[in-house]
C-alpha cells in the first residue's frame, strides 16, 4: 500500500452483527428440534457459537487493503463468507453457499493477553480480495462468525479496509 495515500482515500467498513437474521436462523434450528424434523439436504444450520454479520458496501468498485481486528483475551474467531446467491428472506442457507477461504485469527490461552493476534495471512489476504470482488455485485454481504475457545462477540472488534477504485 502506498504510504502517501491519505485516509480519505480509504474506506473502512465494520462487520455488524445482524441480530434479526441470527435469531431467524436460531428459530429454524429450534423448530427442527421441536418437531423432530431433519434439515434439508445440504442445509447449513447455525451452530450455538455462531452469529450472522453483514457488511454494507456504499461503493462497489473496491480494492482490498487490510484487516483490522482486535480480540481482548484469548480465543479463536472464524469468519466464513456467504455467496451472493443467498437470499436470507427466501431460502435456507446451504453449505454450497459458503465461500473459501475462510478468515481465522486467534490468541492461544498460553499467549500473553497483549500479544499480537495470529492469523493465516495468505488466507486472510485472499479472503479480503474475494470480498472486494463480491462487492462489485452486492451492496450487502453476509458472514458467519464462529466464536471458539473463549472468544465472544463482546470481546471482538473487526473491520476491513478497502481503497475505492477510481
Amino acid at each position: 500500500m502506498d504510504a502517501d495515500k491519505s485516509s480519505s482515500d480509504k474506506l473502512v467498513l465494520e462487520f455488524k452483527e445482524d441480530t434479526e437474521l441470527t435469531e431467524m436462523m436460531r428459530r429454524r434450528v429450534s423448530s427442527l428440534q421441536k418437531t423432530g424434523q431433519k434439515r434439508q439436504d445440504g442445509e447449513r444450520l447455525l451452530l450455538p457459537h455462531e452469529a450472522v454479520h453483514r457488511l454494507d458496501f456504499p461503493l462497489q468498485e473496491l480494492s482490498f487493503s487490510r484487516w483490522y481486528f482486535s480480540l481482548s483475551g484469548h480465543g479463536r474467531v472464524t469468519i466464513t463468507g456467504i455467496s451472493q446467491h443467498w437470499t436470507p428472506d427466501l431460502t435456507n442457507l446451504m453449505t454450497r453457499q459458503l465461500l473459501e477461504p475462510i478468515g481465522t485469527f486467534w490468541r492461544n490461552a498460553e499467549d500473553p493477553e497483549d500479544s499480537p493476534l495470529k492469523c493465516l495471512e495468505a488466507d486472510m489476504q485472499e479472503f479480503g480480495e474475494r470480498i472486494a470482488e463480491l462487492a462489485k455485485v452486492r451492496k450487502v454481504m453476509y458472514f458467519l462468525f464462529a466464536y471458539k475457545d473463549g472468544s465472544t462477540a463482546a470481546n471482538l472488534d473487526c473491520t476491513i479496509e478497502f481503497i475505492p477504485e477510481k
